[in-house]
């Protein structure tokens, strides 16, 4: 058996030189080549974050290509959940390792190699494999529907496919003073949901939205708001703008009404600037009470009336948890769900875990069955850990300016 120490440079440079598809095959060779590996697979989480679809190296397929896996419960969950590399006996003399493969706090899903050793630094190798295979993955599926077409457990109408590229590629996004973790359970009929956040140097950008009415119709009407919102956001406007830009867009086009919560938070200060527009208020968790943030609410986007939209403060402190969400996490059967008590039952989960014990409350209230979009942002903020701690502000949001 070969060992080493992984050259990334040269793990790259061959990801680079093989078709995009072959992400997984250019792994695998790495690790057969230096350790002898075998049945090396990725296993992509789905689009929902239910079950995991398997995707074999070149080589490595099974005899029967496998059903998706359920996720719940299972040795892969475990390992998501935990983000720790599993091993145990492959039940043919050799070691089955299982390794989170994430970007930036994003679960893409795991590598399964079975090896006939694994000391630790042929593990801690494994793991640095699986590391370069996330950034792999994420750059070659610019170039690829491979990895769309892999994450699709179901059927997808025109509508869901709409509303899907409106998204952001991760649904999850660390960095130093914050951990943010989204999800959206579409319904039978699509319902117009959307959610975005975008990081520059001094600003945190987040939005939760839904364009009223169902099917293609919200889809396309999702489609203008979120292109409204995008522009202003990337012209520079903070979100007084950005709620003006979105509103005459859908004034202009007579494309119909849409809430909307927008926020901007200041990642040295914690101050978040928001704007309701007609949306359900945020809940905050804070030294483990849950509170809704009392937020004034504005008339949804698109509704021709003279009042003008208003700028709103929120003062974050290290150790909050904000929960953003849209009607369809609050109407109908998942009214039963008392959304307070599972925010304050998961606060020990990492927001990406909270975020699927939310929907999965839902999902099951209403036995399966949504009638509106479920959508989640869960922002939890750490704080500039450079900075001294400060005086601890209230939680109520106060008026700032029209």
């Amino acid at each position: 058996m070969k060992g080493g120490d992984l050259e990334l440079g040269e793990l790259l440079a061959a990801a680079e030189a093989a078709p995009p598809s072959e992400s997984v095959d250019v792994v695998a060779h790495d690790l057969q080549k230096r350790f002898g590996a075998e049945a090396v697979s990725f296993l992509f989480v789905d689009l929902i974050g239910q079950r995991l679809v398997r995707l074999a190296a070149a080589g490595h397929e099974p005899a029967a290509p496998g059903e998706p896996i359920d996720l719940q419960g299972s040795v892969y969950d475990s390992v998501l959940q935990s983000q720790r590399q599993h091993v145990e006996p492959d039940g043919q003399g050799g070691r089955r390792v299982i390794t989170p493969v994430t970007n930036r706090g994003d679960c893409i899903g795991v590598l399964e190699v079975s090896l006939q050793s694994a000391d630790d630094t042929v593990l801690r190798q494994v793991r640095d494999a699986a590391h370069a295979l996330a950034y792999i993955i994420v750059t070659d599926g610019r170039f690829t529907d491979l990895y769309h077409l892999r994450r699709r457990t179901t059927e997808t109408s025109l509508a869901a496919e709409i509303q899907h590229q409106l998204l952001p590629s991760a649904p999850c996004c660390e960095a130093a003073q914050f951990t943010l973790a989204a999800g959206l359970v579409p319904a039978d009929d699509i319902g117009g949901d959307t959610y975005d956040y975008t990081l520059d140097r001094d600003t945190l950008h987040l939005s939760i939205t839904d364009a009223m009415g169902h099917d293609t119709n919200s889809a396309l009407l999702a489609t203008l708001l979120v292109g409204a919102l995008r522009r202003a956001r990337r012209s520079g406007c903070d979100a007084l703008k950005q709620a003006h830009h979105a509103h005459e867009a859908l004034l202009s086009h007579s494309r119909g009404l849409a809430t909307g919560q927008l926020l901007c938070v200041d990642l040295e200060t914690g101050l978040c600037e928001l704007v309701n527009a007609g949306h359900p208020r945020p809940m905050l968790l804070r030294d483990k009470a849950v509170e809704e943030v009392k937020l004034a609410v504005n008339l949804p986007f698109g509704v021709a009336a003279p009042a003008p939209y208003r700028l709103q403060e929120l003062q974050l402190r290290s150790g909050d948890r904000l929960v953003l969400l849209t009607d369809g996490m609050q109407e109908r059967g998942a009214a039963a769900v008392d959304l307070a008590s599972v925010v304050h039952d998961t606060r020990a989960l990492h927001p990406r875990e909270a975020v699927r014990s939310l929907t999965a409350a839902v999902l099951d209230a209403c036995h399966g069955n949504l009638k509106d979009d479920a959508t989640v942002l869960i922002l939890d903020w750490h704080g500039n850990r450079s900075r001294p701690a400060g005086p601890s502000p209230a939680p109520a949001a106060t008026m700032a300016h029209s």
